[in-house]
């Protein structure tokens, strides 16, 4: 790997070098040129696209913010431009770098991102079984609805068990949104691999 160069996620989406065409050593001046040149073209006024031009305007913030461009240049991350997505991913990574730094073992004799990428499969098998079992509880509910039959009047018991339903629902996206911020960060974590020590070995037998 080359160290000379900072890491950059493949998972990146919006990159404001790219998108105001820029060298990564740009000057203000620079920087302010390009944005100039780029709200010609995207400005809503002009005939241009209004969520381009929003883009634009953040990546020229960015870049003219010295923390937060220096932050972009080392993780290739900003919460204004990153895809929502990529913000989930990385909070759940946050927290497995945490474990990391509990953890009392000497570098090179575990492997952390093994743990990590384990913790994280672990995660989206639980979610995986709690979306069958929230789908199971909630089609059974639709067929006792669909047997329910009542007299005139307030359909209490309809109302409540309707409102299961709805729940039922609101858990199962829960759980398919962390889901996919697992598996989001299971992509940001491909990338890396990580030097063990190696064992000495055993001893060879006494011959005798």
């Amino acid at each position: 790997m080359d160290k000379a160069r900072p890491r950059r996620y493949t998972v990146a989406v919006n990159d404001p070098y790219d998108i105001l065409g820029l060298a990564r050593d740009a000057d203000d001046a620079a920087i302010r040129t390009a944005f100039r040149a780029f709200a010609k073209q995207s400005h809503p006024d002009s005939g241009g696209d209004a969520e381009a031009f929003v883009l634009g305007q953040k990546a020229q913030d960015l870049l003219l913010d010295p923390l937060r461009r220096k932050v972009f240049d080392a993780t290739g991350y900003d919460p204004e431009l990153a895809d929502a997505r990529d913000i989930q991913g990385l909070m759940l990574i946050e927290k497995l770098v945490n474990d990391i730094v509990l953890d009392e073992r000497e570098p090179g004799t575990f492997d952390p991102l093994e743990k990590m990428r384990a913790t994280l499969n672990g995660d989206i098998r639980k979610a995986r079984f709690h979306m069958r079992e929230m789908e199971g509880h909630g089609a059974r509910v639709n067929r006792h609805i669909a047997r329910l039959g009542r007299g005139p009047g307030s359909d209490v018991l309809g109302y409540m068990l309707r409102a299961r339903i709805d729940a039922i629902g609101k858990a199962v996206q829960e759980s398919a949104k962390q889901i996919e911020a697992s598996e989001r960060a299971l992509e940001m974590l491909g990338a890396y691999s990580y030097e063990l020590d190696e064992l000495p070995l055993a001893a060879a037998p006494a011959k005798n």
